[in-house]
């Protein structure tokens, strides 16, 4: 039977713990920041409020497949899968091995799997992983600083990839990504987040039913 200087010694082991664990994701996420800025859309994660109004349009009982791009040390991630059905997939894209590897050692649930490649790839990563299709794709990419061609490029294969009444979310700090969507997808809702560091746009392309 455990007495209280047993409790009062595990107590500070828990909270360094935590405390561990919350400077290790963020360690991780500035140091993926410095390797790769041009990459990484913001040195600060997303706030929960982004993150609620961002995720409010998804239909999560149709949701069998949800592709997100960059999730950096998985902050869409644990909302994604809480809002996830039971036998829904969580496939995640990202070009920086320091983010893949800590997400996979890190989110112990088998719906959920991280691979290193770019977002271009989405189509040939969405099959390889056996799918034809996906539901929603998330991105949070800066396709403002993007190389020449990608961001075209990524919008072109996700509305590919896309099922018919399927979406592409995106949040930016810049309508840039608007642009490259609004060539694929005829029906882009608008919204923005005041309360995010810095407040940003979000967009909701729809691929129209057949």
């Amino acid at each position: 039977m455990s007495n209280s200087s047993d409790l009062a010694l595990r107590r500070p082991r828990s909270l360094r713990s935590r405390i561990g664990r919350l400077f290790g994701q963020w360690g991780v996420f500035f140091r993926g920041f410095l390797e790769h800025p041009r990459m990484v859309g913001s040195i600060i994660p997303s706030s929960r409020f982004t993150i609620d109004k961002m995720l409010a349009p998804v239909r999560w009982n149709e949701c069998k497949l949800f592709v997100e791009y960059g999730p950096g040390v998985g902050t869409f991630c644990y909302p994604v899968l809480e809002r996830m059905r039971g036998d829904a997939s969580l496939l995640v894209i990202d070009t920086n091995p320091l983010y893949v590897d800590y997400l996979n050692k890190t989110i112990a649930d088998s719906r959920f799997t991280a691979v290193l490649g770019s977002a271009e790839q989405v189509e040939d990563i969405v099959r390889a992983h056996g799918h034809e299709q996906a539901d929603y794709v998330l991105s949070g990419l800066p396709f403002s600083t993007l190389p020449d061609g990608v961001g075209p490029a990524i919008a072109a294969a996700t509305h590919r990839v896309l099922r018919p009444g399927g979406a592409f979310l995106v949040y930016q700090f810049s309508a840039r990504a608007r642009d490259y969507m609004a060539k694929h997808f005829t029906r882009i809702d608008q919204g923005f987040e005041f309360w995010n560091v810095l407040p940003c746009k979000l967009f909701w392309g729809w691929k129209d039913a057949d």
